[in-house]
């Protein structure tokens, strides 16, 4: 017999097979318990990337509908199948949509998750005992050129920090290994020790972040149908090697300094 298999990427879903429209969902709900009650019954079929629940357009009916995006298509199949036409948190039925909206060109192009998700996603499919990460190396990033800095008005002075980390990405009961490298930087003018310690402090932390996003594109889960998840490593051109860390940290393109925008608003009117 065969054996379902689906491939899921750290990666935001942007496949119309992956996404699910529900409407006729009744006004007499809160949006809060819509949500509850969507997230309840949707997750059972596998980890949700997106719930959005959204008031009816003023001109239709009262009642809400909701934007579903899941991470796996056959997740998102196999719930449409088993929600369309039940009333599986509310007295009447629900109907429930593959989403047949045309994908923008702009989100067409992959792009990883934030860290957050990334986390989330590898907790669902493999456990929080089914992964670790490493840190190999993670150091100040000096550029002994530059010039020392200029002081500003007012006594501060205008300070660059760089940081750089390699790290290790490893799932022990599959046997796979993968890194991940980044570097992230940041200007400003500094007066108080203070405030440059926390600038330290939260640029190591993002450049600890950004290392494992970018080792998490590397993975990829393939879940079978009889429930089991399997880990396998894309083979890329920048594998990196132990003895060529400090050319990782050199090479690496800076990382902005700022916070993943996780998920960017879509336009989830029903068209």
């Amino acid at each position: 017999m065969d054996v379902e298999v689906d491939i899921l990427e750290f990666q935001v879903p942007v496949e119309n097979n992956k996404t699910l429209f529900v409407w006729d969902i009744q006004p007499s709900l809160t949006e809060a318990q819509i949500y509850d009650g969507l997230d309840r019954v949707f997750s059972y079929f596998g980890p949700l990337y997106l719930l959005k629940v959204c008031p009816n357009a003023p001109l239709n009916p009262p009642g809400f509908y909701a934007l579903i995006k899941f991470y796996s298509a056959a997740h998102a199949s196999k719930a449409q199948r088993q929600t369309d036409g039940r009333s599986v948190f509310q007295s009447s039925p629900l109907k429930v949509r593959l989403s047949s909206k045309q994908t923008p060109h702009f989100l067409s192009d992959s792009r990883p998750l934030s860290h957050a998700r990334c986390l989330e996603l590898a907790n669902h499919c493999l456990g929080f005992d089914g992964w670790t990460s490493d840190i190999i190396t993670l150091k100040e990033l000096n550029n002994e050129e530059e010039k020392e800095e200029e002081e500003e008005e007012g006594g501060g002075r205008w300070k660059r920090l760089r940081f750089g980390c390699l790290l290790q990405l490893s799932f022990p009961h599959h046997r796979q290994t993968t890194r991940g490298a980044a570097v992230v930087e940041d200007s400003f003018t500094c007066a108080d020790p203070d405030v440059l310690l926390q600038k330290r402090c939260k640029l190591q932390k993002l450049v600890r972040e950004k290392a494992l996003v970018q080792a998490f594109t590397t993975v990829l889960l393939i879940l079978l149908g009889n429930g089991k998840v399997m880990v396998e490593v894309k083979q890329t051109s920048d594998q990196f090697l132990p003895e060529q860390t400090e050319g990782v940290l050199q090479m690496s393109e800076f990382a902005p300094n700022e916070e993943d925008d996780d998920d960017e608003e879509w336009d989830l009117t029903l068209s």
